[in-house]
Formats: C-alpha cells, sequence, structure tokens
C-alpha cells in the first residue's frame, strides 16, 4: 500500500512530521489475516502475558479529578440541581461563566511523580499499568496533533501519558492505555442546556461556544466546538439525565443523536496517533463492544490495525490486548470482555478482566473524608475470585487533581503489596482448575447487569469459601478467612470427590511449619499450625 493509500484507508490527514513512521507501521497491511469485520478478527489469541498477568493498575486520572468530586463531573456540573453542578456554583462560578474548559485550565497536575507511584504499583505485585488517555469529557492527554484539546496545550502542558509510558517501562510492565472518548458528542449534551429558575435562567452554559467567542479569553485560538463536539441536535429526550445509558449503544432506534462522519474519523485519527507513538500492550474502549459501533465501522478498523501492527512487530504473533464490554460470545474470541465494577460467577472459557476502583472512577474527596476506600481485604478476595475464574482484576487507584495519592489510598495498595509479596506465586502465571471453589458465597452469587455492577451484592467470603488456581502439577487453595479453628475442611479434595487427586504434601505459603492433613472419602482435612493467625486477608495452602 502506498503512502498515499494508507492515508486515505484510516480517512485523515496525518501531519508530515507522523508521515514516515506511518507509512512502515502500516507498510503490511492487507497482507495479514486481520480485517475490520468480526469473522477476521475471530482468530486472534489472548497472549500468555495477559493470561499470566491477572493483576493490572490503572490510573484514572484526569481535569475531573481537579475538582475532587466524583466521576463524570464534566457531565454533571451542567445539570441544575444536581450536586455536582452546586458544588461548582459555589467553588467555580455558574457554568454559563466558567465551563470545564476552565477547569481544564486549573488543572496543573503540580504534585504528579509517575515514578514514584509506578513503584508503588510494581510494589504491589501488578504486573501491567493503565493509562487514562482520555475520558467522555475528550481532552486527551498525550502530544495530538488531530485534537488541540491535550494536555500538552492545555491545562498541565505535560506529556500524561508519556510520562506514564516511561515508568511502567522502565520498570518491565506491560502498559496499557484506556480511551472513552468516543462517547464525548452525546455525553456532554448537558452542555448545551440552561438553568431553568434563578438570576442565570434561560442564559447558556458554555456548550455551544465557538472559537470566535474566544477572542480576549484564555483560550483564544482554541474551538470549544472541538472539546464538547455540541453543534449537533439533541438526543431523544436528552433532558432526562439517565437517557444517556439508555442510549450508550450507539442503537438508532434508541433516538441517540448520531455521530457525523468528520467526528467518527477524527476520533479514529486521534486513537491511531496514541497507538503508533506510544505503543501500548492493552487498549481499553469504554464501550459496548467497541467505539462508535454499529454505526461505525472505525472501532473495527483501529482493532484490525493494532492486531496487525503488532504481528508485524513480533514475527506474525499478535502481543496484545483489546479490552471491550458487553460482548457476545463470537465478539469474545475477538477482543478481551472487561467486566465493570463486577465478576463472572462461572469460569470463563476465555480469558476476561474485570475492573473496578477502591473508590470513585474520578477522585473524590468525601470517599477520603469518610474512610470509604476499599480495605486491602475486599481487594484481594476480588483478585483471588477473578484469578480463579480465568480472569484479571484491573484496579484503579484514585489520585487528587495534582497527581498525588493520598494516604489512606497508599495504605490500601501497600496492605495489597504485603500480601502479594508472600502469596503471589498462587495468582501470577497461574490458569484456572476444573472448578472454581466452594463455599458458601457462591450459592446467592448476583448476576451481572448490563456491563457488570454486581460487585459488592453478594455475601461477604469467609473460612468457609476456598478458591483454586494450578500451575504445573501444584493445586493452589486460597482460604478466604480467618478460620476459628486450626482445622480446615475441603470438600472438593475427597478421595471420592469427581474432580479430586491424591494429595502428597502440603505446604502454607509464608509459613515453614509442618503442614499435617487426612485425606478422607468425602472431605481433605487440613491441620494448621499455630502461626496460621498472621494472616487476616487469605491463607494459601500449596498442595503436591
Amino acid at each position: 500500500m502506498d503512502r498515499r493509500t494508507a492515508i486515505k484507508f484510516l480517512g485523515a490527514t496525518i501531519p508530515t512530521l507522523f508521515l514516515s513512521k506511518f507509512s512502515a507501521a502500516h507498510a503490511y497491511l492487507g497482507k495479514v489475516p486481520f480485517h475490520p469485520d468480526w469473522r477476521s478478527l475471530a482468530s486472534y489469541q489472548v497472549p500468555n502475558w495477559f493470561r499470566d498477568a491477572k493483576f493490572g493498575i490503572w490510573a484514572h486520572w484526569g481535569p475531573q479529578c481537579e475538582p475532587e468530586r466524583g466521576d463524570w463531573y464534566a457531565r454533571g456540573m451542567y445539570q441544575e440541581g444536581s450536586d455536582q453542578y452546586t458544588y461548582h456554583v459555589q467553588k467555580y462560578g455558574h457554568p454559563s461563566i466558567f465551563g470545564f474548559k476552565d477547569v481544564i485550565h486549573q488543572w496543573k497536575a503540580e504534585n504528579w511523580n509517575p515514578e514514584e507511584l509506578m513503584e508503588l504499583y510494581k510494589n504491589a505485585g501488578a504486573q501491567y499499568f493503565m493509562a487514562l488517555a482520555n475520558h467522555h469529557d475528550n481532552l486527551d492527554l498525550y502530544r495530538s496533533s488531530h485534537h488541540q484539546w491535550n494536555s500538552v496545550n492545555v491545562g498541565p502542558k505535560k506529556d500524561i501519558v508519556g510520562g506514564w509510558e516511561r515508568a511502567a517501562k522502565k520498570r518491565g510492565l506491560k502498559f496499557g492505555v484506556s480511551v472513552h472518548a468516543a462517547h464525548a458528542w452525546t455525553w456532554y449534551e448537558t452542555a448545551q442546556r440552561s438553568d431553568k429558575a434563578g438570576k442565570f435562567a434561560g442564559i447558556p452554559y458554555d456548550g455551544k461556544l465557538t472559537k470566535k467567542d474566544g477572542v480576549g479569553t484564555w483560550w483564544a485560538g482554541y474551538d470549544p466546538q472541538e472539546l464538547y463536539a455540541q453543534e449537533h441536535e439533541l438526543s431523544l429526550d436528552s433532558k432526562d439525565d439517565h437517557t444517556v445509558h439508555r442510549q450508550w449503544h450507539w442503537d438508532v432506534d434508541s433516538g441517540v443523536s448520531v455521530p457525523d462522519k468528520a467526528y467518527c474519523e477524527n476520533f479514529k485519527a486521534r486513537t491511531m496517533e496514541l497507538i503508533h507513538n506510544y505503543n501500548p500492550d492493552i487498549v481499553y474502549f469504554d464501550d459496548t463492544v467497541l467505539p462508535l459501533y454499529p454505526i461505525s465501522n472505525v472501532g473495527l478498523e483501529i482493532a484490525a490495525d493494532f492486531y496487525n501492527k503488532s504481528m508485524q512487530e513480533n514475527n506474525g504473533q499478535v502481543n496484545v490486548v483489546i479490552n471491550g464490554k458487553i460482548l457476545n460470545e463470537q465478539q469474545r474470541k475477538c477482543l478481551v470482555w472487561d467486566i465493570e465494577r463486577g465478576q463472572s460467577n462461572t469460569i470463563e472459557p476465555q480469558p476476561w478482566q474485570t475492573c473496578t476502583c477502591i473508590g470513585s472512577w474520578h477522585y473524590d474527596r468525601r470517599i477520603y473524608d469518610n474512610n470509604h476506600y476499599k480495605s486491602a481485604k475486599t481487594v484481594v478476595h476480588m483478585l483471588i475470585d477473578v484469578v480463579s475464574k480465568n480472569g484479571n482484576l484491573l484496579l484503579s487507584v484514585p489520585l487528587r487533581g495534582d497527581g498525588s495519592i493520598d494516604e489512606k489510598a497508599k495504605e490500601v495498595v501497600q496492605g495489597i503489596g504485603n500480601w502479594m509479596a508472600v502469596h503471589q506465586e498462587a495468582i501470577i502465571g497461574t490458569r484456572p482448575w476444573v472448578i472454581f471453589g466452594e463455599g458458601p458465597a457462591q450459592d446467592d452469587a448476583p448476576s451481572l447487569s448490563v456491563q457488570g455492577f454486581n460487585e459488592g451484592k453478594g455475601k461477604a467470603f469467609t473460612s468457609d469459601d476456598v478458591r483454586f488456581t494450578t500451575k504445573g502439577n501444584v493445586l493452589y487453595a486460597f482460604v478466604m478467612g480467618m478460620p476459628t479453628e486450626k482445622q480446615i475442611n475441603i470438600k472438593s479434595l475427597g478421595r471420592s470427590a469427581p474432580n479430586a487427586r491424591k494429595v502428597r504434601r502440603i505446604q502454607l505459603l509464608g509459613s515453614d511449619d509442618r503442614i499435617s492433613y487426612q485425606q478422607l472419602d468425602n472431605v481433605l482435612q487440613v491441620s494448621l499450625p499455630d502461626s496460621f493467625a498472621q494472616n487476616n486477608i487469605a491463607m494459601v495452602l500449596k498442595i503436591t
């Protein structure tokens, strides 16, 4: 494919500085198996590094953390009467005068130290790191030649993704980027509104401003429509704040406002440049299936190009991962299924991932003040349960607007690291056993809701709950709580159990004490040493 044809294929104008890199990377297009359709993508195989990794940490951090008032701030601040609207008016002023573009201007990331943070994450046992590349607020957190509204030009004037990439790869972690901006078109529709009451009634918020309105302002020369993308008719029932969730699938029958071709192609060009300049191992799309699917083919085109690029760089092997949500059986062969804030209730045939946060997706000072972070114990229990079912856990750790981590969040990460330092051999590089476990927590396990959201709805784990992983001829049994007595009973390992194996030796990870046991027909009885009480999260039996 020649240079002109390649550019036409991408549907975007590639700047001169990027052209040589682009041409070299795409010389193989059309000569490898992957094409932008589901049948072609179904030949994808999840790389072993992802199957081995099991645990990643995510910095879901951007300008919406600057107000420190929780997730979806750039939408909520335009919802009259909402908590975020009220907070915004008090802190910054009315959204017709001080909009989200101005929040971006205040965001300086002055205390962000990616090297120190990455050291903390690596010590916690993370095998990969995910950086937020953009959110629904539509600010690119990297150097972008297709989008003026990026963190190098405005706000902190730093290449955030570049800083994360260097810190992660320096420590041998796999590197990922999460891309959320495809939905800005509808997500920002609240910025088209105005107050219904009060002294600002009828005065439009700043969502319809254009470049010509910027004369004499700090944003002179920048087009707010490139950020807000609101020069279009509202979606059906847009004034109902919950409609955006019902229209997330880009189902035209739902009345969603369909983005124009220029918007779709620009999103594609931005994402392709991100992939080719920062070389991620994982791309996480916060979309049903793929961005803008099925109203546009750009998501499939990005996926095919990403896989082809990896094949070209890895002797014909695809060594990268794409995360997508709400996938059917065919699509789960093409992408790695991500479940948001939830877990599967079975061993999945394909590797999958759950993503969650110890607090709010974007920093919320109230969660810190009220001590509402997940504990290290809760996170480790989730990790064990997910890994036993052939999944990975991607954990977001909130950062303040200035880029620093508060001491309470840091304590959670360190607590995870303390447990992993002793037990990670039973997590990293393992595979599920023939059953994932036993015990009462699974009896009332909640079902998934849309893209997930069953987290915390089931029974808490106790010492009667056991989860399994395997590695070679070793079976690891996780006891998910502190036994009240010095004996553990595992029914699944009784001699007459369907999947039982003859037990030859048992070790307790973190202890040198001899472990005695008795394998009866109906149960494996394990006697614990006096030192067992030292671990109050989960103990691991290494069974040979």
